[in-house]
């Protein structure tokens, strides 16, 4: 037990890395852009205090919201989801898949559920002993059940859900501005310190970093808030665009989209004012989510005698395990995004210094860029025949499932690539 009960510890200890990071980097942008660019490098006082406000007003909004999605508790399904003592002792008790189902089917009777597994069996959480809501997947890393879970993020080392999914988006939205915002004030600097237009100080070496970092990341983070932006207007999660909820009449990846004016209002509320704000508005219930209008997916699943097919509670745990797949999606695009601004902004002036940046350059100068130019070649005959060799090793790995197994998500997560 004490091993296990260490290993936990330093699990959690862990998870807080990421953010730890993300504080940091924060707080060196506060400071490299307020004292080493306001206050000495701006000699224009008007634009210092233009600057300063509007920094500051983009800075509060994107801490604000960061804070929001780090410290609201993930939303769990209530009481009424949980069997009662004696169905529980009775479904423990019960060997035959069938049986369970029988008592799952009876205790789920008068709850708001729409939609089941795969199979068409109840979806049932050993874990939590809960039947599942509509849109609720367990988190294999909070090791709870989440409401309307969209995917564990690591970079706020909390579930994105219910309770907090209008928060994360915010947080997006308001990290996209605060880096558009430094990275374009800070530009015209930024190339007055790389021409020597501005004597070299301890300055420099900031206002040059903070623009690498800032257009970095916004270029990183653009992508992800563009996606989840059109998850919105969808009226979708990640795990749902994965996988789409299976209904009365089968899967249907549109059957919680009410058009997409409500869909924004579903996470955002009914009162525009406090759109921009990190409260919390949802126009929806977080035990039951209207479905789309019109549609035989609305009718209740118990309310008929409908046919179920008797099989045993599937691994819907496996469906969580979307969001990790998701993030190293996006994990791979961001990677992408920093290689290609890295190329622009460092290989590309190397390669013709002079004409890039249409100034003469000193002999040392000249040196240090020619060194570096050296060892990016070296470092690109190095590992490009590996990083070759692994990508097309993958492509056929993901060939040979995609062709042998339908499931081919689901066989990925069971065989251990991803941790769910």
């Amino acid at each position: 037990m004490a091993p296990s009960h260490v290993l936990k510890c330093c699990q959690k200890v862990l998870a807080w890395v990421p953010v730890v990071f993300i504080a940091l980097v924060v707080a060196w942008s506060y400071y490299a852009y307020v004292v080493e660019l306001c206050v000495f490098t701006i000699s224009s006082t008007a634009e210092k205090v233009v600057y300063l406000v509007v920094f500051h007003l983009s800075f509060v909004m994107f801490v604000w919201s960061y804070g929001k999605t780090i410290f609201t508790s993930p939303a769990t399904p209530s009481n009424e989801f949980c069997l009662s003592k004696a169905d529980k002792e009775q479904y423990e008790k019960e060997e035959r898949p069938e049986s369970q189902q029988e008592i799952l089917r009876r205790a789920a009777k008068d709850l708001p559920i729409y939609t089941t597994t795969a199979s068409r069996a109840i979806r049932y959480c050993d874990r939590c002993q809960l039947i599942k809501p509509d849109r609720c997947h367990h988190c294999s890393a909070c090791d709870v059940c989440v409401l309307k879970m969209d995917h564990h993020c690591p970079w706020v080392n909390n579930c994105v859900g219910f309770s907090n999914y209008k928060f994360f988006l915010l947080f997006l939205m308001y990290s996209l501005l605060y880096c558009l915002f430094v990275a374009a004030t800070v530009l015209q600097y930024f190339i007055k310190f790389w021409t020597n237009e501005l004597p070299d100080t301890h300055a420099k070496f900031h206002v040059l970093f903070l623009f690498f970092v800032a257009a970095m990341f916004f270029i990183s983070i653009l992508s992800l808030f563009s996606y989840h932006c059109w998850l919105v207007g969808k009226n979708r999660s990640t795990i749902e665009t994965f996988r789409a909820p299976t209904f009365r009449n089968g899967p249907d990846k549109n059957g919680f989209s009410l058009g997409c004016s409500k869909n924004l209002r579903e996470v955002f509320g009914d009162e525009k004012k406090y759109w921009l704000l990190p409260i919390f508005t949802s126009s929806v219930s977080n035990q039951s989510f209207p479905t789309r209008p019109l549609s035989e997916s609305q009718n209740r699943l118990l309310s008929s005698d409908c046919q179920w097919v008797e099989t045993g509670p599937e691994e819907e745990n496996v469906k969580s395990g979307s969001g990790f797949v998701c993030g190293g999606f996006f994990f791979f695009c961001c990677c992408c995004c920093w290689f290609f601004v890295g190329v622009f902004l460092f290989v590309f002036p190397f390669l013709r210094p002079r004409r890039a940046l249409g100034t003469g350059w000193s002999g040392v100068q000249e040196n240090v860029f020619n060194g570096i130019k050296s060892a990016c070649l070296e470092l690109k005959a190095n590992l490009y025949p590996m990083l070759c060799s692994k990508i097309s090793y993958y492509v056929k790995v993901v060939d040979v499932r995609w062709i042998n197994n339908s499931h081919f998500c689901t066989s990925v997560l069971r065989s251990g690539i991803f941790y769910v």
